[in-house]
């Protein structure tokens, strides 16, 4: 399982304290040994100066808190005390003002505050994070907003660490909010390519926490990654594929899911799989090699195993392992779609067998199927076969079908052919 475990490489992009959630949802697996687990969160939480919680998890270990660790933390709430008493000022003048009077203490805030006090609050806002007290820090770090300008070293930072700060506060809403405001200002500043590419590259990560924890999060996701105006103009680059492409092809394991759970999936799955195939060389997992089986290799044997390599992975992935029943069930409706556009009758023990289901379970949840989606398909329960194309179609109609047929027998062969093609210029190349 440590093999499918992306924590490693998703802790590169997130803020320290995102990552302990990770590694706490790890240490419940019990995919690590606890004894690793804790290491890296004492690294990382010294590292960073988040004494708090650091105390926190060695009592939860029953592991007698350092002596060094306590005069630290006790020198930081000097600290705090500090700096809370040099800000008095500052709170008093904008404690109980409204929206337009604070707007009129921003223009004036040069004569009111010196920068030394000004900048105060922003260490403030960050020593309350430390705490965790991260609603106090969203309060601070808004105030610190409204006295500087976007010109200001710190701007950014602002809106970064309100962003971290509701995530961790589980307010979603609000962090979707401020997930716009900085994809809004990525896409409209004047940073370098470089510059954008990498505040691209953590905005898809953090975002991965909004996504999977709200409601209709999951279609947020396909959405960014594949927006109407890229897919209505092929010579369109939407900057985070080009971000996956460049800089983090393991977030096509979040795409890949989402596109699957997606409501209106069949209209992003084609721009998927094609991408898959583009990033095959970089990427690989249970996921998408399950796309890859059921949508360009048509290999049903394939796609049932992955399927069952796909429920290991979900069950041990942080962000994954809520929606492992949408993806389940979505993934077999896949299946049992591009089957039935192959073949006229099936035997209920077959699909049984390719949905790793036992065939009462089968039988019902094809029923169900038929009444929900409106398939044109019947149950012949006496042979246990399902018979699709009830109803008698018109010539229209017979017409589509026929194409849709052709159509997918002519993706078969131009994948064999491209097969070909490659072993030819691969031997081509060695000789």
């Amino acid at each position: 399982m440590t093999e499918w475990d992306l924590t490693p490489v998703l802790a590169k992009y997130l803020d320290p304290q995102l990552v302990i959630g990770l590694l706490e949802f790890l240490e419940n697996k019990e995919i690590y040994p606890s004894e690793e687990i804790f290491k890296y969160k004492v690294d990382i939480l010294d590292k960073n100066n988040l004494l708090d919680y650091l105390v926190h998890v060695y009592e939860n270990y029953n592991m007698a808190v350092p002596k060094e660790l306590l005069e630290k933390k006790a020198k930081l709430a000097e600290e705090t005390n500090r700096v809370t008493s040099e800000l008095q000022e500052v709170f008093a003048a904008l404690g109980d003002l409204d929206e337009q009077q604070q707007l009129q203490v921003q223009l004036q805030s040069k004569q009111l505050f010196s920068p030394e006090k000004v900048n105060l609050l922003y260490d403030f806002a960050r020593m309350n994070y430390s705490s965790a007290q991260y609603a106090q820090a969203i309060g601070f770090l808004n105030t610190y907003q409204m006295l500087i300008t976007p010109q200001d070293k710190n701007y950014v930072n602002v809106m970064w660490g309100n962003l971290v700060c509701s995530i961790l506060a589980l307010e979603y809403k609000q962090a979707l909010d401020h997930f716009n405001v900085i994809k809004g200002y990525i896409d409209n500043s004047n940073f370098t390519p470089t510059q954008a590419l990498q505040q691209r590259t953590w905005l898809i990560h953090w975002g991965l926490f909004i996504f999977f924890n709200i409601e209709q999060g999951r279609d947020m996701l396909v959405e960014l990654f594949f927006d109407t105006k890229s897919m209505g103009n092929k010579n369109a680059q939407n900057p985070y594929l080009n971000a996956i492409q460049t800089s983090c092809p393991h977030i096509l394991r979040y795409l890949s899911a989402a596109v699957i759970t997606h409501r209106q999936r069949r209209n992003c799955m084609k721009d998927l799989v094609r991408f898959i195939q583009q990033e095959s060389y970089n990427y690989r997992d249970p996921i998408t090699e399950f796309v890859e089986c059921l949508y360009v290799n048509f290999d049903f044997d394939g796609a049932q195993k992955k399927l069952r390599d796909c429920e290991v992975v979900i069950r041990i992935d942080f962000f994954l392992t809520g929606c492992i029943d949408d993806f389940i069930q979505n993934a077999r409706l896949f299946i049992f779609e591009i089957f039935c556009q192959i073949h006229e009758c099936i035997s209920i023990n077959m699909i049984a067998d390719k949905l790793n289901m036992t065939n009462d379970d089968a039988e019902r949840w094809i029923v169900k199927l038929i009444r929900d989606a409106h398939f044109d398909a019947k149950i012949d329960s006496k042979n246990g076969h399902v018979i699709m194309g009830t109803q008698a179609l018109s010539q229209y109609h017979q017409l589509i079908e026929k194409t849709k047929a052709m159509r997918l027998r002519t993706e078969m062969l131009a994948v064999n052919i491209e097969k070909t093609l490659h072993k030819k210029a691969d031997r081509s190349m060695w000789n």
